[in-house]
């Protein structure tokens, strides 16, 4: 997954989210199966899981901030650092059967809120890593890294390591943010700021302002923002409703839903691998435009679909559609945005995405209800045909530049 090309700093990087994102899909379904046997109350399972979602809404624009104003390789590997040391008193606690429901609030929302700042200082630090050309290329291949330590084998080994012990994915999570802070530190440090050339500071709240207007006055950016947004009402719709639809419309057996849903899985490390070659290809922006058409034949496909294989096949490539459109947007971003802005207007991007997920998974968990999951596998489809046709429209070559200096590149 890695290559040579990319240089030491970027291998260094790749394993440190590698070796993060593993331990994040050990703690994911640990800390579910935790908290479900602290309480059977659904309310209170929901609110764990509640408590994980809102830190990047809330705190995501602050996160930005300081990924500006601190080093951010160091940044990152503070943070990996106390991660860790959450995430261990929360196995000991584990161990001790000291947890309530409480614990589990308080640690998912302080993780999430951790990551906020994380996540920041990370999208700001890799165009510093790589070449500007190679931006496509290293963001897939981040990708692709974490959907195989994700999908294939941390996510498959949660449930086994809970079963052996309830503490022991917790403390390999620990141990794998340790080892993500200590690959980070091994950067090699960010050329020394001269006399006269460090920005001046404004108030936090003034230059969280700063990162959104500069956001909204980049006219392609902007639009990307947006039908990313759209796109995220139709995924989270879509992903709230897959284990029903999958079960009851497409006839998937209990017991292979996990080979069913590891399609996805495939399908975004196809894309993960393919997102450079095709933006080298098409250029960025029109490999986004291509991207979306391709995804909206995929989700009509998926929502026709009344059998495992082929719901299976379409599910994947949406999925690998999915993963070249992040990875390509990361790109355009950490190619046209200041340096010195890139915290704050990844995290404005972030937040502004976002806002429709939670609303996606509502809409979609009552239309269930009232009409069955196939209407919203076809109003799926719907969103997305829309979002493609104004994804046609408005980043044409044509319009696609602003006074800016943004292109189509």
């Amino acid at each position: 997954m890695t290559s040579s090309a990319l240089g030491r700093d970027f291998r260094l990087l790749w394993s440190a989210a590698v070796a993060s994102r593993f331990g994040d899909a050990l703690r994911t379904p640990a800390l579910a199966l935790l908290a479900a046997t602290v309480t059977r109350d659904p309310r209170v399972i929901a609110a764990v899981t509640v408590a994980g979602q809102l830190p990047p809404l809330l705190f995501g624009l602050l996160g930005g901030v300081y990924a500006d104003r601190w080093d951010r390789r160091r940044t990152m590997a503070l943070v990996d650092g106390v991660r860790a040391a959450v995430v261990a008193a929360l196995a000991v606690a584990v161990a001790l059967d000291r947890v309530g429901v409480l614990v589990l609030l308080v640690v998912a929302f302080l993780l999430a809120a951790l990551g906020t700042l994380f996540d920041s200082a990370s999208f700001a630090l890799l165009p510093t890593l790589v070449p500007p050309d190679a931006l496509p290329r290293a963001n897939g291949r981040l990708q692709a890294g974490s959907a195989v330590a994700g999908g294939f084998l941390g996510a498959p080994a949660a449930g086994v390591l809970f079963a052996v012990a309830a503490a022991l994915p917790f403390a390999l999570d620990a141990v794998t943010f340790a080892a993500a802070a200590l690959l980070v530190l091994a950067l090699s440090p960010p050329p020394a700021v001269g006399p006269g050339t460090a920005r001046r500071r404004g108030s936090v709240r003034s230059e969280m302002v700063e990162g959104l207007r500069w956001l909204r006055a980049h006219r392609t950016l902007w639009r990307v923002t947006v039908l990313a947004a759209a796109s995220n009402l139709a995924i989270s719709g879509i992903m709230a409703v897959l284990v029903l639809y999958a079960l009851d419309v497409l006839r998937v057996p209990p017991a292979g839903y996990g080979l069913f849903a590891a399609a996805a899985v495939v399908g975004g490390v196809a894309g993960a691998l393919g997102a450079g070659r095709l933006a080298g290809w098409l250029g960025t922006v029109p490999a986004l435009r291509a991207v979306l058409a391709v995804e909206t034949v995929a989700l009509a496909g998926f929502a026709l679909a009344r059998h495992p294989v082929p719901g299976g096949v379409a599910l994947a490539v949406f999925a690998a559609g999915t993963v070249v459109w992040n990875s390509l947007c990361a790109s355009y971003g950490q190619r046209h945005v200041p340096s010195d802005l890139l915290g704050r207007v990844g995290a404005a991007q972030r937040m502004v995405g976002l806002l429709t997920a939670p609303l996606g998974a509502v809409l979609a968990g009552l239309a269930a209800g009232a009409y069955g999951t196939v209407p919203v596998a076809v109003a799926a489809a719907g969103t997305f045909a829309l979002v493609t046709l104004a994804a046609w429209w408005t980043l044409r070559p044509a319009r696609a530049g602003v006074s800016s200096g943004s292109g189509v590149a």
